[in-house]
């Protein structure tokens, strides 16, 4: 099966372009957009030769993955623009229930799980199944000509593999024991994407959007530690806030709001981290 675009995806303007193996599908994506493309555009690939998580972190793609970016070219302010992660985690967890027949994967009911979703959203940027993260999402943005911004939105998913030698649990939807292909997951996830752009609706719904996140939020309720520039701070996940950014209440009672961080669940938010 070759990818393609969901039938709702295209008729709202979507493009795509596919391929067997590229080094980046963000960088490629941020290329077409320095060159004048327009955006509404999809650049997917089974396999990544040099993709990149958050921080500049390697993020492998082996033969069989996904690894898709959506190209935009937005209007409005590149804060607001930021908040199109929250929409992509929502669209990928969506598109996986889609493809994903239930009783395949279970609901995780560990830790600080709420136990209602078996694909569940991880502050700010993964997408986490049995508690083990099973996709990434990564924006970057590039300046254009005249004041205007392109925003690349990559998302990958470990569909076949995934690495072994992570400080935290990783796994793929073959470990799993689903059948999906990345092209199928694909299909879906372009189809879940118009239906919830449609609800961010350049950011005016992005409350709707938030109350969905948090109906899918990992550890919501639970311990959880924030390394935040190589200091940690702890406490209870308690919500995000209106931009999304991440709240917790420490140890004394205050409450915090982080706009960038890597968060630890559980008992690895008692430890070391």
């Amino acid at each position: 099966m070759a990818f393609r675009l969901a039938p709702t995806a295209a008729s709202e303007g979507f493009r795509l372009e596919a391929h067997d193996s590229v080094g980046s599908t963000n960088a490629l994506a941020l290329d077409h957009a320095r060159a004048g493309d327009a955006g509404k555009l999809w650049v997917v690939s089974k396999k990544q030769e040099s993709g990149r998580g958050r921080r500049g972190r390697a993020w492998a793609t082996p033969e069989g993955n996904l690894a898709a970016t959506l190209l935009l070219v937005p209007g409005g302010e590149l804060r607001l623009a930021a908040t199109l992660g929250f929409v992509a985690g929502l669209a990928l967890a969506d598109a996986l229930d889609a493809v994903v027949p239930k009783g395949r994967i279970a609901v995780a009911v560990d830790g600080a799980s709420q136990g209602r979703n078996r694909f569940e959203l991880k502050w700010p940027n993964d997408v986490l199944a049995s508690g083990a993260k099973l996709a990434g999402i990564l924006l970057e943005s590039t300046m254009l000509e005249g004041g205007r911004f392109a925003v690349a939105i990559g998302i990958g998913v470990n569909v076949v593999a995934y690495p072994e030698d992570l400080p935290y649990p990783a796994t793929s939807l073959q470990a799993l024991g689903a059948t999906c292909d990345a092209e199928t997951l694909f299909l879906a996830l372009s189809d879940a994407w118009s239906e919830n752009a449609r609800m961010w609706d350049d950011g005016r719904g992005l409350n709707a959007i938030r109350k969905r996140w948090l109906d899918r939020a990992a550890g919501l309720g639970g311990e959880v530690a924030v390394r935040i520039d190589g200091n940690v701070v702890r406490g209870v996940f308690e919500t995000i806030d209106e931009d999304c950014r991440f709240v917790i209440r420490d140890d004394e009672g205050s409450v915090l709001t982080i706009a960038a961080g890597d968060v630890h669940f559980g008992a690895v938010a008692s430890a070391r981290v």
